[in-house]
């Protein structure tokens, strides 16, 4: 049976998902699992926790693209051991590639390595560009959104509102509402 695993990392990415969906669907997929979470959050990604545990002997996990399974090398290889153990197999569409055989294996194995070494180029570029962008006063990051809520968080809290429901109530983090609490109370 194949299998397809389809994942954008944001939830305003609804076309690629789409996408994904219809190219899984095309391929042969008769069981689909989709999500919308980030790949950092690897513990987040229920979808594929179930996909893998879905996976038999002779079945085949397709992806679109490898981005879209795993984000390090550790991680597809992983991934990649789960399937072999159950005697299943992995298929990425866009590098017509298959790790039932041994050349797949391989060639998965180094494009990647490839792909890890490239996102890290990229965010040791990404970091380089923040860090320039600061020393030229370009760059103040993004802007305090709780703060900005602190005359507002200590009116609920003096009213006696617990500090889950002012999260709630506000759009904060629970521990955005604690600091501002703890910051106000020790002025």
């Amino acid at each position: 049976m194949l299998v397809g695993y389809a994942r954008t990392s944001t939830l305003d990415q609804k076309a690629g998902l789409d996408s994904q969906e219809r190219e899984l669907k095309d391929a042969g997929c008769e069981r689909l699992f989709i999500e919308q979470v980030s790949s950092v959050d690897v513990t987040a990604r229920e979808r594929l926790t179930e996909a893998l545990a879905f996976v038999r002997d002779g079945d085949t996990l397709v992806v679109t693209k490898l981005d879209r399974l795993a984000r390090s090398t550790a991680h597809l290889l992983e991934i990649l051991e789960t399937l072999t153990a159950k005697g299943a197999a992995l298929r990425i569409l866009n590098m017509n590639m298959d790790t039932s055989t041994p050349t797949g294996k391989l060639m998965l194995t180094v494009l990647g390595g490839v792909a890890q070494f490239e996102r890290e180029i990229m965010l040791e570029r990404q970091r380089e560009g923040i860090a320039k962008a600061k020393a030229a006063g370009k760059y103040k990051g993004r802007k305090a959104t709780a703060r900005a809520k602190s005359d507002e968080v200590m009116a609920l809290h003096e009213k006696g509102v617990g500090a889950t429901k002012i999260a709630r109530e506000l759009g904060i983090g629970r521990a955005s509402v604690y600091r501002i609490i703890s910051d106000s109370i020790g002025a």
